[in-house]
């Protein structure tokens, strides 16, 4: 005995020890970050541009549904870089009243068309894709170089002002909308980690940063499907949870060690009871030996003008060949003359004094097809 209980511990330690080290020795793969997301290091992330904000100016991110963001502050800038396909009213309708609350609404996208009801056009001639293009302000303001993937361009409307155009057409341009601002550029590039710095796209972005004179910088991440979920473990450290589960195959060890029971001792119900159906087995079994079969089939047929009259209404006083008119509104799929033949017959051998054991057992059949028809519904 002493020999198996120190099997025992040594096992435990053994799994206590093989816990530790995988713990501590394990290397996780590499995290794979969606694009344009503020935790992404990688070179289509914005971590970098997000964290200059962040130092810079009030910057956070937003994982909520668009519908709490806070509207009662004013000058808010909320920046969505190339959401995911969203065509539920509701939402939109939730960023057009962030808007026109005061704040402003940044959306970095390569074409936006359909989206807040924006415009564009598709280009005729193809650009470089890696060339540098000049880039020019508001009333011709000195040209900045900068790269535009977009094969589209923006057509502003009465009452849109354009930021930003290259020799192809508008690159930025801003709406009014109530007390606040939509500004909308076709150039996600600019904002991520791998291209940030080249060219002038940090320039170019916080230009357009500035035209909203904004205090605080939400990040929507919501659009990239990154909503917050917390569960319960996640408020616990892990060591914490590794000496938990520990701790918990610790005490399941123990307790099959010491040959606890799990759960309650079940006793064979036969052991018990009896069998409800055995005082029906012996009558039936009485009802075969003596022959006594027209007695089983009346028995039969009179359980089954009870069950008629509680659920058709069938009259039980009634004979059967006088209760057609109701089985013809209840008994579906059947015509009604071969109702009118089958009570004629049933009439007729439930008259007999004796009957064969094969007309038992074809009358019976019967019978108990109707009974289902009846409890059926």
């Amino acid at each position: 005995m002493h020999k198996a209980r120190k099997g025992w511990l040594w096992l435990v330690i053994l799994i206590v020890v093989f816990a530790l080290l995988s713990y501590f020795t394990f290397t996780p793969k590499p995290k794979v970050y969606p694009n344009y997301v503020t935790e992404s290091p990688s070179p289509t992330g914005t971590k970098g541009f997000y964290t200059y904000l962040k130092k810079e100016m009030s910057a956070k991110s937003w994982n909520h549904s668009p519908s709490l963001l806070p509207k009662n502050k004013e000058q808010q800038l909320l920046i969505m870089v190339e959401p995911g396909d969203f065509t539920e009213k509701e939402e939109i309708s939730s960023y057009l009243d962030f808007i026109k609350e005061g704040n402003s609404l940044l959306l970095l996208t390569q074409n936006p068309d359909g989206l807040f009801d924006l415009r564009t056009k598709q280009l005729e001639k193809d650009i470089p894709s890696l060339e540098a293009l000049k880039i020019y302000g508001k009333g011709g303001k000195a040209a900045q170089k900068a790269e535009v993937l977009s094969y589209v361009r923006l057509q502003p409307r009465n009452g849109e002002d354009t930021l930003l155009h290259d020799k192809y057409g508008p690159v930025a341009l801003k709406r009014t909308v109530g007390k606040g601002q939509l500004i909308v550029a076709i150039t996600p590039e600019w904002i991520t980690n791998g291209k940030i710095l080249k060219n002038d796209h940090l320039p170019l972005l916080i230009s357009l940063v500035n035209e909203t004179n904004s205090k605080t910088i939400l990040f929507d991440e919501y659009v990239h499907g990154e909503q917050t979920t917390s569960t319960f473990l996640s408020a616990f450290p892990k060591w914490f949870l590794l000496l938990m589960f520990q701790g918990i195959l610790i005490a399941f060890i123990w307790l099959w060690n010491k040959g606890k029971r799990f759960g309650p001792i079940m006793v064979p119900r036969e052991e018990m009871v009896r069998f409800s159906d055995e005082g029906i087995r012996a009558i039936a079994a009485w009802y075969l030996r003596g022959r006594r079969y027209q007695d089983s089939l009346l028995i039969q047929a009179d359980y089954l003008k009870q069950l008629l009259q509680e659920r058709w209404q069938v009259p039980y006083h009634k004979e059967w060949q006088d209760i057609w008119g109701y089985l013809e509104r209840k008994w579906t799929g059947i015509k009604t003359n071969e109702i009118r033949l089958f009570l004629q017959e049933l009439a007729i051998i439930l008259d007999k004094n004796k009957i064969t054991k094969q007309e038992y057992l074809l009358w019976s059949r019967k019978l108990d097809q109707l009974q289902k028809e009846v409890e059926q519904g």
